[in-house]
Formats: C-alpha cells, structure tokens, sequence
C-alpha cells in the first residue's frame, strides 16, 4: 500500500509511531484534496487544502481539529458503501487516540490509552474501594453512620489532612501529566504561535465554534443537522468548571477567611457547586444517550470504551455531589462522602489517559491552525 510505504519512510526520521490509522487518514486526505466538496464544513477542510502532502506531524494536527460533526462522512460521495470507504470521522478519532498514547507522559502509561474504557473502569473501583475500606478501618460504624452538623462536619468522618492532601496530590500529579503530555504533542505539531493566536483558540475552544458543522449544527447522532451536542458539551464543561471554582472558593474561605465547610445553601461554594453539578449531570447524561442513539458506522468502535467509561464517571462525580448535598445533615453523610471522595480521586488519577485530554490536544490544535492561516 503506498501509503504505508511512504509512511514507513518518514518513520526513520521521525519519532512518529506508523499505523494502519494513520496511512487510511493519509489516503483519506489525498482523496479529500482532490476533491474538495466539504471545503465550508469544518476547520479541517481548510487547515487540509493548505498541503500538498501530509506528514505523521501534520495529520496529527488534522485529526485533533476534527470535532466529529459528521457532517462530512454524510456528505461525502465516496462514503461506505462506496469501494473508497473514505470515512474522515472514524479515520480521525483512531488517529487522535494514537496520538493521545504516543504523546503520553510518562511514556509507559501511553499504553493505557490502548485500553482507556477499561482503565478509567479500573482505576474508578479501586480508588472508590480504597476510600471505603480506608474510611471504615479508621472510623467506627457510629461515626460513620451518625449524622454530623455544623461547621467541621466533613472532618469528623474523614479528617482534613487526609482529604486535602489526597485530592491535591492527585490534582496536582494529573495536572502535570496533562502539562507534559500536551507539550510533547506541541512540539511533534512544529506549531509557532503568538499570543493573538492562543487567544483565537481559546475562544473557539471556549465557544465550541467548530460542533456547529457548517452553521447548522452537527450531523449527529444521525445525519439529521443539531445543536444537542454542542449545548450537551457546553453543560458538562461549563459544570465542571462551577464545580471547580466551588472548590477554589471554599478553600479561600477555610484558609482566608476561617471559615470551616459545610456552608449554608446560600453560600457560593454552594451555589456555584449545585449549578456546576446539575450541568453536568445534565451533560454527561445527554452525551451518553447520544451516543445510544448514534449512528454506528462514522463511529470508530474502538475507543467507544473509553468515551462511555470517562461520562459514567464524570456522572457519578456530580451525582454524588449532589446527594451529599442533600443528605449532608442525615446518618447517609459519611458514606456518601466517603464515595464522593472515591470518584473524585478516580477521575484526577484517570484524566492524564483518558478521552478528556483531548480538549488541550483541540486548542492546540486550533492554535496552530490559526498560526497556519
């Protein structure tokens, strides 16, 4: 297969590791240059007509600017079942999945990503177990199942340098990941940008400009054109977000101001928590059942896995959020914070290698394209 051939060549001056997916988006390209019926529907399209040829580095690019509306598998001619079986969806969410892997830091846990649905899975039950037995071994069965009020409540089933420094270790130990990780995927991108450039990405990323397809939404979950998936993407990150900036104000209040959690409904640690919460749930509910609903054949099979494993958990993070917060006065507190805990300490540990980094992969993406323009 010539395009093999030719990716094969370029491997041995290059660190790019070559594939089956990365030789079909190639071809995918080639095709797509030639004819160019979907130049209007996407960044891709027009970051694609300005090359002749495309190396590892420049598909790479391709493939994290793709948004998967869809729109063009749909209207594409030479779409399956076409003998050209040209599917630029499915050929780019394998690529960005390999890119995800290669780019990894540390370099051993890039195979993870190989299989992310079941590590997310994994990771998810071990730390939720730990936190219980942990909780339970440290704790008697009255501490646990007794109600607690007033301010230090959280604390008398689970102490504060305990939670604290669990979540910040995690925190801190997926934040870095993350940093190197996307950094690598930079420099292999051979991106220069200034800051009018980062600026323009931020907002498309912000705006999520590019899941509205050619201006009338996404072809997704079918090929029907909507705004759901955009709106659904808005409420879970927008939620995570609050759910963020709830924790980042209840910190300036314990350290700042001395005043210890759990804080009155009315108090924005609260406020922007139940928000944060609710949006997500909304969100990563609303993406789960899209997928249900989608068509199966843009889809690639293969990292379905890990995209249902990481929305079930981002759920189950802000379900139980939310039912502490409406139980936190009753003997269900402490098990309900225990788990809470569990989940949250699974979703830091499991970010660096899931589908959630590819949101830094997109900006910088869009970055460079914006450079490229």
């Amino acid at each position: 297969m010539p395009a093999i051939d030719a990716l094969i060549a370029e491997a041995e001056l290059s660190e790019v590791r070559i594939s089956e997916a990365m030789a079909d988006a190639r071809h995918n390209m080639e095709i797509c240059n030639a004819c160019r019926y979907c130049e209007g529907f996407c960044a891709v399209f027009p970051a694609m007509q300005r090359h002749r040829e495309f190396s590892a580095a420049d598909l790479n690019h391709l493939a994290n600017l793709c948004h998967g509306c869809q729109g063009c598998f749909y209207a594409c001619q030479y779409a399956p079942p076409h003998p050209w079986g040209i599917n630029v969806p499915q050929a780019f969410a394998l690529v960005r999945a390999e890119s995800y892997a290669f780019h990894a830091w540390p370099k051993p846990m890039g195979r993870l990503f190989e299989r992310n649905g079941t590590i997310v899975s994994v990771v998810t039950a071990l730390a939720v177990a730990l936190v219980l037995l942990l909780v339970g071994a440290l704790q008697s069965s009255g501490t646990m199942l007794a109600p607690h009020t007033g301010p230090g409540a959280f604390f008398a089933v689970i102490s504060y340098d305990a939670m604290v420094y669990s979540a910040a270790a995690t925190f801190l130990y997926a934040l870095l990941a993350m940093s190197l990780t996307t950094a690598s995927f930079w420099r292999a991108s051979g991106g220069k940008i200034r800051f009018i450039h980062f600026a323009r990405a931020l907002h498309d990323a912000m705006t999520l400009r590019n899941l509205g397809g050619g201006g009338d939404g996404c072809n997704y979950p079918t090929e029907s054109f909507s705004f759901t998936r955009r709106w659904l993407h808005h409420a879970m990150a927008y939620g995570f977000l609050l759910c963020f900036a709830a924790t980042s104000v209840a910190t300036v209040f314990h350290h700042a101001m001395g005043w210890v959690a759990p804080y009155s409904l009315l108090s924005a640690p609260v406020i922007l928590g139940t928000v944060g919460g609710i949006m997500m749930l909304i969100g990563t509910i609303g993406l789960l059942w899209l997928k249900v609903l989608a068509d199966p054949e843009p889809a690639a099979k293969a990292v379905l896995g890990g995209d249902y494993a990481m929305l079930i958990l981002l759920a189950s993070v802000a379900k139980t959020g939310l039912l502490l917060l409406v139980l936190r006065s009753t003997s269900a507190m402490g098990w309900l914070l225990a788990l809470h805990l569990g989940f949250v300490l699974a979703l830091f540990v499991a970010l660096p290698y899931s589908k959630m980094i590819h949101a830094l992969f997109r900006t910088a993406a869009l970055a460079r394209d914006h450079a490229e323009r």
